[in-house]
């Protein structure tokens, strides 16, 4: 290419051209080949023109880059803020603009990405029941407004891909055997071997639905208002990658795929974790690299350990995948005062492909998970643990096992009331508990997570789950804007302290090269119950995180840990450089974050 500048020819602009044109050929290339496994009874011309008119819908957009080096996913300051858009509100003000002057004012550390969970109009279930993939919740705003909010940050947002609300147009079209619904719904065939269905719910697995046409039985794994979307229509596809190419164009780099084990069913199975599951999470990260190079695709497996690693392990699916162990095993540590079963799971931490990683988190919007337990909780331990819970205002939901059986699923608790003391002063060291949850989670490699409710300190929101009769409401309370900001700004607030501890946590972790999302990590604490201690290394540089998780006072000998008997240490979470003696007093629920001077 000529140079107008110089006069000369730009042989180096040539050479970046050549190789988008490589990287674009291989992406056609290996596109097809995923629609081919996915839809065997096509023939080649229609996975042509599938595969074309999946590019040209992102043909606006550009994920390829000059650079011949891997795009950067995530850096040492990544964190991700989880909120609902209508989580922070004020009157006559869309939800999604009060979120962001609350973010932008309080969580600017604790934001560079910020996932809104499902914003498009929706008819239940908290946004998972999506009723159109072109507008949203007329009370979040606009698409102009989610825009505004992803200047200067990342948005996470989430496919639903298992399901869509009753009331979506696909269904109604379904229903009315009209296009181009009509093949999008999942119908249900009652005759065949189901009798091995994995459910998250205690809910019908099919229900009848009355149209135009007559009565139709569908699919809903969820519940009756969520049907179950069929992916072995090309036109489900189609539609996923326009709302894909939507969201980019309005900021969204991540992606959360809701529920993606489930997508596929075929009688006989255990209709979970099918082959065509991880192709289409494949597929998807596919799609996302040609929208956007630094894009990241996010699985919410919510499963035991193996099942949802499986997404990682090939390299060419997820990028990154929740840490579903990490909330329960930490909650029962810190309840109990006892981190065996911590330390025994943290001792074996995973071995993942390079630019893959764990989203490490306590609080979200569902409740905390138990299916992840199995296989490292005895029943006597998680029983405890579900009165310990119950005794601090929680509540445990279930799920329907195929023999028709009902077992614990999730515990719906706010974090903050679940780190409440379980003596008589509920609120005896509840804000050290909190806060070394948080902080464990900032020392564990991947990316940390918050949920801004959590992050304000909220108990369980009572008035909430009585008007609604949801579990789940617990913990999706709602906030009015300027009672928020005099929480934050009143510095005797427990939001106040909680917010302020760890911004300084969040900003000291972003100066150490040790705790990078992909530094190593190597337990120090393996076989203690009252210490975790991790040992974080990156490029020549070493961090020691050590956790009391006890309420006691404890005593601990540095000389004793690999690589800390000499040298010269400090405490950089302290905001002290002074020296560390070799006995290190450890006040209950304390934290330190050890470095050579």
């Amino acid at each position: 290419m000529f140079n107008a500048t110089t006069g000369a020819e730009d042989l180096t602009d040539t050479s970046g051209m050549l190789r988008r044109n490589v990287v674009q050929h291989q992406r056609e290339e290996s596109l097809q080949a995923l629609l081919r496994d996915l839809y065997p009874d096509d023939s080649s011309e229609v996975v042509e023109n599938l595969s074309s008119q999946l590019l040209q819908i992102l043909s606006g957009l550009s994920g390829i880059k000059d650079s011949s080096d891997a795009p950067c996913r995530w850096q040492a300051g990544d964190a991700v803020l989880i909120s609902y858009a209508d989580t922070v509100i004020q009157s006559g003000r869309p939800g999604l603009v009060s979120l962001t002057r609350l973010v932008n004012g309080f969580f600017d550390v604790f934001s560079p990405v910020v996932h809104v969970l499902p914003f498009l109009a929706s008819t239940s279930d908290g946004g998972f029941a999506v009723a159109s993939h072109d507008r949203l919740e007329s009370r979040h705003g606009d698409w102009s407004d989610l825009a505004a909010l992803s200047d200067g940050r990342r948005l996470m947002a989430d496919l639903v891909l298992n399901h869509v609300s009753a009331s979506h147009p696909w269904v109604r079209q379904f229903l009315s055997d009209a296009e181009p619904g009509r093949d999008c719904v999942l119908e249900a065939s009652p005759d065949d071997c189901w009798c091995d269905v994995v459910r998250p719910r205690s809910s019908s697995l099919f229900t009848r639905l009355q149209g135009p046409a007559g009565t139709r039985e569908v699919w809903t794994t969820f519940g009756p208002d969520q049907v179950d979307l069929n992916w072995r229509s090309p036109a489900v596809l189609l539609g996923f990658t326009r709302l894909l190419e939507r969201m980019v164009r309005h900021g969204v780099r991540w992606l959360r795929l809701d529920a993606v084990g489930f997508v596929w069913k075929s009688p006989g199975t255990s209709c979970i974790h099918l082959p065509q599951a991880h192709r289409i999470v494949t597929l998807l990260r596919l799609l996302l690299d040609q929208a956007c190079a630094d894009g990241v695709v996010v699985t919410e497996t919510n499963v035991p350990e193996q099942e949802n690693l499986s997404y990682l392990q090939s390299g060419s699916e997820a990028h990154l995948a929740y840490n579903f162990p990490l909330p329960p095993l930490l909650l029962e540590a810190v309840i109990g005062g006892r981190a065996d079963l911590l330390n025994a799971w943290l001792n074996r931490w995973p071995q993942l492909p390079e630019q893959t990683g764990l989203l490490n988190f306590t609080a979200s919007h569902d409740g905390v998970g138990l299916r992840p337990l199995e296989g490292l909780m005895s029943d006597k331990r998680l029983l405890q643990l579900l009165i310990s819970c119950e005794q601090r205002g929680g509540l445990v939901s279930h799920r329907r096992l195929s023999s028709g059986v009902e077992v614990p699923y999730e515990i719906n608790i706010s974090w903050w009331s679940a780190m409440a003391d379980g003596g008589i002063d509920p609120a005896h060291l509840q804000l050290q508990r909190f806060v070394l949850t948080q902080l464990l989670v900032m020392a564990l490699p991947g990316v940390p997570a918050f949920y801004l409710p959590a992050l304000l300190a909220e108990p369980n929101d009572l008035g909430r789950f009585r008007r609604t009769g949801q579990r789940r409401d617990l913990n999706r309370p709602q906030f009015k804007l300027q009672a928020v900001e005099r929480r934050l700004e009143d510095p005797d607030s427990e939001a106040s302290a909680v917010v302020t501890a760890l911004r300084r946590a969040l900003q000291v972790r972003r100066q150490q090269p040790a705790l990078h999302p992909d530094a190593d990590l190597q337990l120090l604490s393996d076989g203690r119950a009252d210490l975790v201690i991790l040992r974080r290394s990156h490029r020549g540089k070493v961090l020691v995180a050590v956790h009391n998780i006890t309420g006691s006072r404890l005593t601990l000998d540095r000389r004793g840990l690999e690589g800390c008997s000499e040298g010269d240490w400090s405490d950089c979470l302290s905001g002290r450089s002074a020296h560390l003696p070799p006995r290190i007093q450890l006040e209950p629920y304390a934290v330190h974050w050890l470095i050579q001077r």
